[in-house]
């Protein structure tokens, strides 16, 4: 037997149970996906009698609790602050990103490094200096505010991310662009972000999923009801049940709100993501 046929016959068995560990997390990650959908329309006492049985009947009526109990506000909150918060950090991003990229100079090295250095701070190290910050310009419990800090956070990441991917592009379009008299913005606006479209918008989904699940800076900047985000309002009705009662159908519903959206962007948009993240790796 020839030496990569024997290899072959190795790794096949290591390979098949590869596979099957990772269809088994599948099928177990969908399971509890249904099972939480399904809760969300059953009552409590039906959840704790028969937490596997189908919903009978079915309780739709968790969801209008949820919405009165502020997910619908939040939603809103949500979509506003996450949405404008990743849009504009790719925005402020991609320039510096492509500046780094394509500038060999003798800023480029350590400017790259500083914004590697930022993936390493923990957010909560940066908590209490952003909490006074916003606090000196009167932006604690805003909605802006909340916005400012989600861009600042999302910079290094964001910087570091579409450096690779440009430094993926072929630079020969860009001489030509130079050759036939480009300035270097035209060729940014014009040439190179339509070639980065796919890098774009996996840094852009990237970021709307982590601010649309963020937690600690709106825990500690927020202290409105009317300008909590969702992962708030779940919070403070799960606190609420505890006093007056579990309502476990309407939590599932509220979860449900949370997840749903950001599952079907990313079933839609998942290859798009992958091929944004890969393409950089080698350069």
């Amino acid at each position: 037997m020839t030496a990569p046929l024997m290899r072959s016959a190795r790794t096949s068995p290591a390979r098949a149970v590869g596979l099957g560990l990772i269809w088994l997390s599948v099928a177990a990650g969908l399971l509890l996906l249904a099972w939480m959908v399904l809760t969300s329309l059953r009552d409590s006492r039906a959840i704790f009698d028969r937490p596997w049985a189908l919903p009978d009947p079915w309780q739709l009526s968790n969801y209008r609790t949820a919405f009165d109990s502020g997910f619908g506000r939040a939603a809103v909150n949500s979509v506003l602050v996450s949405g404008s918060a990743a849009l504009v950090a790719v925005v402020l991003a991609a320039p510096a990103a492509y500046a780094l990229s394509r500038r060999l100079n003798a800023l480029a090295g350590p400017l790259t490094m500083l914004f590697v250095l930022g993936l390493g701070v923990p957010g909560q190290v940066l908590l209490i200096p952003v909490f006074f910050m916003l606090t000196e310009v009167n932006m604690v419990d805003t909605l802006p505010g909340l916005f400012l800090v989600y861009v600042g956070l999302a910079m290094p990441f964001t910087v570091f991310l579409l450096t690779g991917f440009f430094r993926s592009l072929p630079g020969e379009l860009e001489e030509a662009a130079a050759l036939d008299g480009a300035s270097p913005a035209r060729t940014f606006w014009q040439i190179v972000l339509p070639l980065a479209r796919s890098g774009l918008i996996t840094a852009f989904l990237l970021q709307l999923i982590n601010n649309w699940n963020e937690t600690l800076f709106a825990l500690s900047l927020m202290q409105s009801n009317d300008n909590f985000t969702l992962p708030l309002v779940l919070a403070r009705f799960i606190g609420e049940q505890q006093y007056r009662g579990a309502d476990w159908g309407g939590m599932f519903a509220g979860l449900c709100l949370i997840v749903a959206p950001m599952l079907l962007l990313y079933g839609w948009l998942s290859r798009r993501i992958i091929t944004g993240m890969t393409l950089g790796i080698g350069k």
